[in-house]
C-alpha cells in the first residue's frame, strides 16, 4: 500500500554550530485520505505542540540547525518507535500511528483508523523522512565539530489526567534517566529553569524523553540530547483556537535561550 501526501515531511535549516533543534509534533497538515474520515474536533488537531517555532525563533540567530515536522501527529508520530513498542512500559501513551486524542476521544469518525498496512505506508512516507534527515544532520554536524547536542522541542496541555496526575510542571526536562546527556550539563539546564520567577521544573519526571532522545542521545559518542516537555499554559491559551500568548512567551524565551546556549557552550567546549 502506498501512502499519498503532497506536502514533504520536513522543513530543515542547516546551522553553522553544533546543535540541531528537533520539533516533531508541531506539524498541523493532514492528507485528505486522512482529514475526510476524522472528527471534527480531529480535524482541529488539538494535541499540536502550538506555536514553537515562534517560541523558538532565536534558534536560528544562535546557529542552530532546526528541523520542523510539517504532518499532524495524527498521521504518524515521529516520536515513537518504528514499532510502536511503549516507551512507558505500564503507562497509558498514543501510538505511532493514533486514534484516539489525549482526552481519549476517537479520531476517526466511523471507527476507520489505519490498519497495519496503511500504518506502515504511513511510517515509510512521513516518519522514516524525517527520522533520515535527523540522522543525516547529525552526522553532519558531528562531522564538522565533534561533539554536538540534540534539544527535542515540545510542549503539552497543563492538564492530561490521562497521562498525568494534577498540573505538570512548567519545563520537563529528559535526558532517559541520564542516559542520553551529561549529568552535570542536565543539572545545568534544571537550574536555569528552575531560576525562572513563577514556573516549576523538573527532571526526568513523567517526561523522560520520548523516541528521539532515546535513540540519538549517545553522550559517549559525542551526542547530547535534551527533551524539553512545556506545559503550554506557561506560553499560550490551551483552549481552541489555542492562541500564542506574547506576555507569557517573552518571560519564557530568555531561558530557553539560556539554556541552548549552555548546550553550545558545553559541547563547543569538547570539539
Amino acid at each position: 500500500m502506498s501512502f499519498s501526501t503532497d506536502t514533504p515531511a520536513f522543513t530543515l535549516h542547516r546551522g553553522s554550530r553544533p546543535l540541531l533543534v528537533s520539533m516533531p509534533h508541531v506539524g498541523t497538515h493532514l492528507p485528505a485520505t486522512v482529514s475526510q474520515r476524522l472528527t471534527a474536533e480531529a480535524r482541529t488537531v488539538p494535541d499540536t505542540d502550538w506555536h514553537l517555532e515562534r517560541l523558538y525563533d532565536f534558534a536560528r540567530e544562535l546557529g542552530a540547525s532546526v528541523l520542523v515536522a510539517t504532518h499532524s501527529r495524527y498521521v504518524v508520530d515521529l516520536n515513537r518507535p518504528p514499532d510502536n513498542a511503549n516507551l512507558y512500559p505500564g503507562q497509558d501513551t498514543t501510538g505511532l500511528c493514533p486514534v484516539d486524542t489525549f482526552d481519549k476521544t476517537p479520531l476517526y469518525a466511523d471507527g476507520n483508523g489505519p490498519d497495519d498496512a496503511e500504518i506502515a505506508a504511513r511510517r515509510d512516507a512521513i516518519w522514516r523522512p524525517y527520522h533520515n534527515a535527523l540522522a543525516e544532520e547529525l552526522a553532519r554536524l558531528r562531522a564538522a565539530h565533534g561533539t554536538i547536542a540534540l534539544w527535542d522541542a515540545h510542549s503539552i496541555r497543563s492538564v492530561l489526567p490521562r497521562f498525568f496526575d494534577g498540573k505538570l510542571p512548567d519545563f520537563n526536562l529528559g535526558t532517559a534517566n541520564g542516559a542520553s546527556c551529561d549529568a552535570a550539563l542536565a543539572e545545568q539546564l534544571l537550574d536555569i529553569a528552575s531560576a525562572v520567577p513563577g514556573h516549576t521544573a523538573v527532571l526526568n519526571g513523567r517526561f523522560k524523553g520520548g523516541y528521539i532522545t532515546r535513540q540519538y542521545g549517545q553522550p559517549e559518542q559525542g551526542v547530547h540530547a535534551v527533551q524539553l516537555e512545556l506545559a503550554q499554559s506557561a506560553y499560550m491559551s490551551e483552549t481552541y483556537p489555542f492562541a500564542y500568548d506574547e506576555a507569557l512567551a517573552s518571560g519564557l524565551q530568555p531561558s530557553l535561550r539560556a539554556m541552548l546556549a549552555t548546550l553550545l557552550e558545553f559541547v563547543e567546549g569538547k570539539g
